[in-house]
């Protein structure tokens, strides 16, 4: 199977699709699948250290030999402002005495190098890298454009998207609110901007001049035909994957996507200090009425780091956090192979039936 866009052909795939970047859940099997099945897989490397990120990208290599991607998290422009803890404490604190954990220790690990990380990509060749949170500088762009590396940039509005494709990426990811997992927000707003896909879409095409890709609650051929209809010139596609026996998510995280529905999942800060759509927990509840005393991200990220692994080695999932998009009625437990397969038919019987009408 082969479906040629302005997407596919620049960065060297058969497929108009991308397996999202899943910090935590994709795999270099899950990787590997997807790129073997003509897709681009996405390797989720944000909170890889250097080392743990090659040792994905050495993996992802051994079992394929097509196009794949690293995605990065653009480090924030000023440190965080290290609030007063103490009231967060009194909140975790508790939590922690719960799950068997230590009182909150005083220093908050720092992430790892983005600098570092880039090194990685460029010594390793990587051909495609993707990145959230920001634009990285001119000179990583620029280097990544002499190795021939394609670039992907996150947008969560029109003023994102331009602001991507003037720093020369190859493609944007337009990311609506059904789309689970961290928001990509990076320009200043009053309010975080949750903008739906099939609204986003055809407002990004007209803008820009560059491939644009659809994210958020595109589970089947359906939500590919669709976003092609609209102008997209390709789909990324998170959750429909959660469940997939090539998925690093734990057993009870891939039951909580399988058996959820549309409602069940909600933006929080609680996790990490900024917005991201999971599915509801306890967790999230208690935090939920407590914003002014979330820390900044990444520092909530690291100060939640151990309640998150501890729950989830007890399997108790109302302290895990289980990113998941608005589509979970369409999720399914079959292979990231199938999955594609499944995808690419059901969306070209969709644009035949429509063609017919």
């Amino acid at each position: 199977m082969n479906v040629q866009t302005t997407f596919t052909q620049r960065v060297g795939i058969s497929l108009p699709i991308v397996q999202a970047g899943m910090a935590g859940v994709t795999t270099p099997e899950m990787v590997a699948a997807a790129a073997n099945s003509g897709a681009l897989g996405t390797i989720g490397g944000g909170y890889l250290s250097p080392n743990a990120l090659q040792t994905q990208i050495r993996q992802v290599k051994s079992r394929t030999d097509r196009p794949f991607a690293v995605n990065l998290f653009i480090p924030q422009d000023n440190a965080p402002h290290v609030p007063d803890l103490t009231p967060l404490r009194e909140i975790l604190n508790p939590i922690r005495h719960r799950l068997g954990l230590d009182p909150l220790p005083e220093a908050v690990p720092e992430p790892p190098s983005f600098e570092e990380q880039m090194e990685v990509v460029f010594d390793e060749a990587v051909p495609v890298f993707s990145f959230t949170f920001g634009i990285p500088t001119p000179a990583v762009m620029d280097a990544c454009s002499k190795q021939g590396i394609a670039t992907i940039g996150t947008a969560t509005t029109v003023e994102e998207a331009i602001e991507i494709e003037r720093a020369g990426a190859s493609a944007v990811v337009v990311q609506g609110a059904e789309a689970g997992g961290h928001r990509g927000t990076f320009l200043p707003y009053a309010e975080q901007p949750l903008i739906g896909t099939f609204a986003l879409i055809p407002q990004v095409a007209d803008a820009i001049s560059i491939p644009v890709i659809a994210a958020g609650g595109i589970m089947d051929g359906r939500g590919l035909a669709a976003a092609l209809a609209l102008g997209a010139a390709g789909v990324q596609m998170g959750t429909a994957f959660l469940a997939s026996p090539e998925s690093g998510a734990h057993p009870l995280y891939q039951k909580r996507v399988k058996e959820g529905v549309e409602t069940d999942t909600q933006m929080t800060r609680a996790y990490s200090g900024k917005p991201a759509r999971g599915i509801r927990t306890r967790f999230m509840e208690a935090l939920s009425t407590q914003n002014t005393t979330i820390a900044p991200y990444p520092m909530q990220h690291y100060l939640t780091q151990d309640i998150r692994k501890r729950a989830a080695d007890l399997g108790m999932t109302d302290y895990m956090s289980m990113w998941a998009g608005q589509g979970l009625r369409l999720a399914t437990d079959r292979s990231v192979a199938e999955i594609i397969v499944d995808v690419m038919q059901e969306a070209q019987q969709v644009l035949r039936s429509l063609s017919n009408l």
